[in-house]
């Protein structure tokens, strides 16, 4: 599609996690029989989305949160699983080292999303879909246990430095238009607001942080993002001296996408990022 002319900030809805006395709890597979597939409930917060492209200011990692890249890729098929670990891999290494200053970046998995109407995220015999839920990947608990799970036998002697888990994200089509990435900007999110959450797998409990909403918060999107482009994310940092540590992040509605917009096609990389020091 041709690109339009975004607007400095929209008004878009963004689903946030309705405080309750019980434990959130989602189940990534087919819960047991009479459980549901989640015991959280969401609401829709009609917030500020501001395009980061014009607000005047650079994004940082350990700042911010988040930042946007220019990524080229020589990946010419990003369903092919053997090509993405081949060559996207390496390319998605390089760059994360690139922009975190990084010893070592250790890629440990990748999600492709393809957007289908009425689908929730999840669903059996579909693709993946975009998580339209205010979320971040891991808590200050499930961060350090990824490098046990991943990486016992190195775990002790790596978690003595520094360990970010980054995202690196990106449209596998553009110019993107339908259900772009918003990005809060983590200085404007308070502890308060992230409640740990049990992530169920088939073979171990995850955690990640349920977002709940507070009228401060500062959402950020790039409109029109380009295969070319790259948003990384900051899911985790053991460093706790002020830095940013947790990003939250959600793919929304753009009201303003023309109805026409191809569905959303998307790509993200998991890294456990370390640093010597």
């Amino acid at each position: 599609m041709n690109a339009i002319a975004p607007t400095r900030s929209i008004q878009a809805e963004l689903n946030y996690l309705v405080p309750s006395a019980a434990r959130p709890r989602t189940y990534a597979s087919a819960p047991p029989a009479g459980e549901p597939q989640t015991n959280a409930r969401y609401e829709a917060q009609t917030v500020a989305i501001a395009n980061l492209r014009t607000a005047g200011e650079v994004f940082d990692l350990d700042r911010h949160g988040f930042a946007l890249i220019s990524h080229d890729s020589a990946v010419r098929d990003f369903y092919d699983d053997a090509e993405v670990r081949d060559v996207y891999y390496p390319e998605a290494e390089a760059a994360i080292a690139s922009a975190t200053g990084a010893d070592r970046v250790f890629i440990f998995d990748h999600t492709v999303r393809r957007r289908a109407d009425n689908v929730d995220d999840r669903t059996p015999g579909v693709p993946r879909q975009p998580a339209m839920r205010v979320h971040v990947d891991h808590t200050a608990r499930s961060g350090p246990q990824r490098v046990r799970d991943l990486l016992p036998a190195e775990a002790e002697r790596l978690l003595r430095g520094r360990v970010q888990i980054i995202n690196l994200w990106r449209p596998i089509r553009g110019p993107l238009f339908d259900a772009p990435l918003a990005v809060a900007d983590a200085r404007s999110v308070d502890a308060v607001d992230l409640v740990p959450s049990d992530l169920v797998y088939a073979d171990r409990v995850g955690e990640i942080y349920s977002v709940t909403h507070a009228p401060g918060h500062r959402w950020y999107y790039a409109p029109q993002m380009l295969p070319n482009e790259a948003l990384l994310l900051k899911c985790y940092d053991s460093k706790t001296d002020g830095r940013a540590r947790f990003a939250p992040h959600t793919a929304f509605i753009d009201p303003t996408a023309p109805a026409d917009a191809p569905r959303r096609e998307s790509i993200e990389i998991r890294a456990l990022v370390f640093h010597a020091e």
